[in-house]
Formats: structure tokens, C-alpha cells, sequence
């Protein structure tokens, strides 16, 4: 055995392992008499409960770049992240009550598919090929590479592109059984995620409060990291002045404050919750109640995961400063691994398996995603046109091996530069840029009927190139201070605008410029979606439901602020 995991700890990996592999496999075995159904096999048609919706929506959300990428911004922020999380969970009503309504009545199954019958063949054709090779060459591969360093580093190193390998194929026993085995066994997956990263997170307050004579006690330990850190206990990070270090600079740059909320991190949560084929797709087989159901239950679900990703990143920084923990490498990306050395034997292995949940169910929503666009937007239509049901699943199957080939071909010996910038900001920096310009098509493809074709591959073409320029020209073209920002020395030589305005900035101006276009057209599109005020309305459990959430969330704001 090597010097982190110890006999126990790779028996309770192997049970972890064995249990969900047993689960997925009877799953696959009720289903079978409908295997070739490709509704059935890629959106588990009518068959998925509101928990299993809302749970398949966590495992596939939270990965290795959330446990190490988001633990190290708690290290290096502090609960100011946990926004990303808090605000997710108000998106997600957002998604419930608006948008799932006008997938379902329109019978959407791929987001290619809004995009064609509420625009035209082309955007739809466009962003089937973006979304593919963003989900592969991005997505697929961050995840994999970020999951395999991670354990890899747990397990003593070494084994690399071993682990690598038995992530990408327990992803794939998993995914080829379709929709339905994901999400079941994505119960499983966010059990063994929520459990492992809870103990993780008591382990971290104890350690501390061991450490600052507070005895082996959690609620001590919570304690003393507001007593230590103060300014780790701020939602909002305060704007730099003259005298401001360069670390605080940082900060803003990475999280700029209440301008945060006013328009970056909501594009970032509505586009991610509501726009894209790898979350929806949970919730398009389902009856609208069902879907509304398992969506707001997600949304609780995101009131826990700051406790389990952020947490033990603020307990790492306080340790850290106080020399308690030595064994910290890598800066605030390894704060994570760090905290995971006073697991005791058994624990670390449950852990291990917590982030080898994340991993495996990110990776096996993600493949089936794939193959969802490329079987139903792609090669149906341009390929085999009469495709049988049985060969549409076949080909899903096919879709979903070679794109996890793809990403341990181009992750084997990181040719893409994932290690070099880090996961969690290798997936940001590629999917912001477009973020602005998809919401925008979307959010107006659906509340606006003027909205014309045309106007939505300008928005798409406007987001894109207004991201680029503020976020890598701006300063250097139109100064470092206008009305419109203000950029910042960034360390580096050169000045910065916080990735949340520049979000924010370009979102605006490609609204002004769909608007405009759609002006010159009809004032209802031919091919605008029908809206009647039923689609919206709610039950009182769903109400009670989303009031309950926002309370959840006004307290903690009242509380951090």
C-alpha cells in the first residue's frame, strides 16, 4: 500500500464501486424491453421521479473542479463563492417556474432543437457543433484530466493514467444504459457525494479546533475560523482603492462585489441551469409537475454544497497561515488534497469515493449529452434521415465511446494545457465567452415573439466578439477607466476588467443589437413560441417549495453579508 490509503480505504472505494455498478445494472435490466427507444434510452421518458431529476441534476453538476477548484477559491476568497452556489439555487427556481414550461409545451428534447424551431435550421446546426465540441474538448476533458490529478495525488501519484482510465470506463458502463441508468445511479453518486464531502468538512472544522484549543468540536471549529479570518466571512468583496494590495485586487478581479449581482453571475447560473442540453435534459421526459419538482429539490440540494466544497478551503487557509498545515502544495488548488490528510483510515476512503462520484456521474452526464446532440441534431438529420429507433440508440452508443476516446486522447499527456491554467478556469474562460450571446438568444427566443432568426446569429457572432474584447482588449484599446469599467493591474504586467462585468457588458450590448434587428421585422415572428399565463402557474407545494428556498437564501445573505 502507498502512504496515503491504506487496505480499508480501498475496501470501502471497491464496495462504493460495487453498489453503484449493481444498482445501474438492474437499472439497465428493467429498462431493456425498452432498449431500443431512443426517448427512452436518451431522455428516460416519463419514467424518472422528481428525486431522481432533481439528484441527477447535482452528481452531473459537481465535479473535480468544484471540490478542488471551488475549495481552493474558499481558501483563497472565502464565502463570497459560495455565490455561485446560493445564486444557483434562485436560477433554478427561475428555470422551474419559466423555462421548463416552454421546453415542455413545445416538445423540446435538445437545445439544437429550441434553437431551429424558434429560429431556422442554421443557428440550430451552428450550435449543435459548438455545444459538441465544447462538451468534448472542454467539458469532457477538464473533468476527466482535473478527476484523474486529483486522485492521483490522494492515492500517493503514480497512477495517473490509470485512474484516468478507470474513470473514463466506469463513466462508460454507466452511460451506455442511456438516461435512465444516469440518473438512478446518480442518486447514488450524490449519497456517497453529500455523505463523504459532510465528513471531509467535519474533519476540517475539528482539525482547527483542535488546533486552537477548542477540543475535537465542530460547531468550535466554525467558531474559530470566523474568529481567524474574518474577511473570509464577507459576501461582498470590497472595491480596491490606491492603497489596496495586490491580493485584494485579486479578489475583486475574481469576484467584484455587489457588481457581481448585477448581472455576471446570473448570466453565468440561467445559461448553465436553463441553456444547456447537459442540465435540461434531466427534466425534458418529465411531466411538467415532475420536472418542476425534481428542479426545485436541486435547488436545496445547492443550499448544502458551499458546507461540503467551500468550507474546507477556508479551513485549509486558516491552518495554512498559522503554519498547521505544511503539507499544502500546489497554492490554494491544493487545499482540498491537504485537508483530505487528516482523514483517518476508512474516511479517506469515503472521500475518495465522494470525488470519484462527482467525477463519474460529470463524466457519464456528459457523454450522454453528447450523444443526444449528435444522434438527434446531427446524424439523423444529415446522415440517416429514416434511422430506425434501435439504430438511434446504436448510434448514441457509438457517439458516447468515441467521445470519451477523444478526451483521453487529447488528456493523456495534457495537450490541451488543461494543468497549466486549472480546470475550473479552463471551463469558465472557453464557456464565458459564448455564455452571453447563447443566453441572450434563448431568453429572447422565448418571451419575445419579435425575435427573428437573423438577430439571434448576430447576437451569437456580437456575444462572442464583445467577450473577446473586453475581456482581453478593452484596456489596452479605450483606457484603463471609462464609464463603461474599470480594469485593474492583474500582477501579471497587465490591467484586467473582472470577468463578470466584461460578462455583463457584453450581454447588454448584444440584447441592444437583437433588439434593434428584430425592430426591423415582423412584430410577431411566424415562428414565436405560443405563451399562455397556465403554462405558469404553480401548486402550492411548488410555492411552498420555492419560499422556503428563498428564505434559506435571504437568511444566510442577512447573515454573511
Amino acid at each position: 500500500m502507498n502512504k496515503n490509503l491504506a487496505f480499508t480505504d480501498y475496501m470501502v472505494f471497491i464496495v462504493y464501486f460495487v453498489i453503484v455498478a449493481t444498482y445501474g445494472y438492474s437499472i439497465y435490466r428493467k429498462r431493456k424491453k425498452n432498449e431500443h427507444d431512443a426517448k427512452a434510452y436518451f431522455l428516460a421518458e416519463g419514467t424518472l421521479t422528481w428525486w431522481a431529476i432533481g439528484a441527477s441534476l447535482i452528481a452531473s453538476n459537481i465535479s473535480a473542479e468544484q471540490f478542488i477548484g471551488m475549495s481552493g477559491e474558499g481558501f483563497f476568497l472565502g464565502i463570497a463563492v459560495a455565490a455561485y452556489e446560493w445564486i444557483a439555487a434562485i436560477a433554478l427556481i427561475i428555470v422551474a417556474v419559466w423555462f421548463i414550461p416552454v421546453y415542455l409545451k413545445n416538445k423540446i428534447y435538445t437545445m439544437p432543437q429550441f434553437l431551429k424551431t424558434r429560429y431556422n435550421e442554421s443557428t440550430a446546426l451552428i450550435m449543435a457543433v459548438f455545444w459538441l465540441f465544447l462538451y468534448v474538448f472542454v467539458n469532457l476533458t477538464s473533468i476527466l484530466y482535473l478527476g484523474a490529478v486529483a486522485i492521483n495525488g490522494i492515492a500517493g501519484g503514480g497512477y495517473l493514467h490509470t485512474i484516468m482510465i478507470g474513470l473514463a470506463i466506469f463513466a462508460l458502463l454507466i452511460s451506455l444504459g442511456g438516461m435512465k441508468v444516469v440518473a438512478y445511479t446518480d442518486v447514488i453518486q450524490v449519497a456517497v457525494l453529500i455523505i463523504g464531502g459532510l465528513v471531509t468538512s467535519y474533519i476540517a472544522l475539528t482539525t482547527v479546533s483542535e488546533n486552537y484549543g477548542g477540543g475535537h468540536n465542530a460547531i468550535a471549529g466554525f467558531k474559530t475560523l470566523m474568529h481567524e479570518a474574518p474577511e473570509h466571512f464577507k459576501m461582498i468583496i470590497q472595491k480596491p482603492t490606491v492603497n489596496s494590495s495586490q491580493n485584494d485586487i485579486n479578489k475583486y478581479i475574481t469576484f467584484p462585489g455587489f457588481l457581481s449581482y448585477l448581472a455576471g453571475i446570473w448570466i453565468i447560473n440561467l445559461n448553465y441551469w436553463g441553456c444547456n442540453q447537459y442540465i435540461t435534459q434531466r427534466a425534458l421526459g418529465a411531466d411538467l409537475q415532475t420536472a418542476r419538482t425534481g428542479i426545485l429539490f436541486a435547488g436545496f440540494l445547492k443550499l448544502l454544497m458551499p458546507l461540503i466544497v467551500m468550507l474546507p478551503g477556508i479551513a485549509a487557509y486558516v491552518l495554512y497561515k498559522d503554519g498547521h498545515l505544511p503539507q499544502l502544495v500546489g497554492g490554494k488548488d491544493g487545499a482540498y488534497s491537504a485537508i483530505l490528510t487528516f482523514l483517518p483510515t476508512g474516511l479517506k476512503g469515503l472521500s475518495v469515493a465522494a470525488l470519484t462520484a462527482a467525477i463519474v456521474a460529470s463524466l457519464a452526464g456528459k457523454v450522454n449529452s453528447i450523444s443526444t446532440i449528435y444522434t438527434l441534431d446531427i446524424h439523423k438529420k444529415y446522415f440517416q434521415k429514416e434511422s430506425t429507433e434501435k439504430s438511434q440508440v446504436y448510434t448514441g452508443r457509438i457517439a458516447v465511446v468515441g467521445a470519451m476516446i477523444l478526451a483521453v486522447m487529447f488528456t493523456w499527456n495534457d495537450l490541451l494545457g488543461i494543468g497549466g491554467v486549472g480546470g475550473f478556469t479552463y471551463i469558465q474562460k472557453y464557456t464565458g465567452f459564448i455564455s452571453p450571446g447563447v443566453f441572450a438568444m434563448f431568453i429572447l427566443g422565448m418571451f419575445w415573439k419579435r425575435t427573428t432568426g437573423a438577430a439571434a446569429i448576430a447576437g451569437l457572432i456580437t456575444g462572442f466578439g464583445l467577450s473577446i474584447l473586453f475581456n482581453e482588449l478593452a484596456p489596452a484599446l479605450f483606457g484603463n477607466d471609462t464609464f463603461l469599467y474599470t480594469a485593474y493591474p492583474n500582477g501579471k504586467g497587465g490591467f484586467e476588467i473582472p470577468f463578470h462585468i466584461c460578462m455583463g457588458l457584453s450581454f447588454m450590448f448584444t440584447m441592444i443589437v437583437m433588439v434593434a434587428m428584430s425592430m426591423a421585422g415582423p412584430k410577431i415572428n411566424p415562428k414565436a413560441f405560443e405563451l399562455d399565463k397556465g403554462m405558469f402557474n404553480l401548486k402550492p407545494q411548488t410555492t411552498a417549495m420555492i419560499v422556503v428556498t428563498l428564505l434559506v437564501i435571504f437568511a444566510l445573505y442577512v447573515k454573511f453579508w
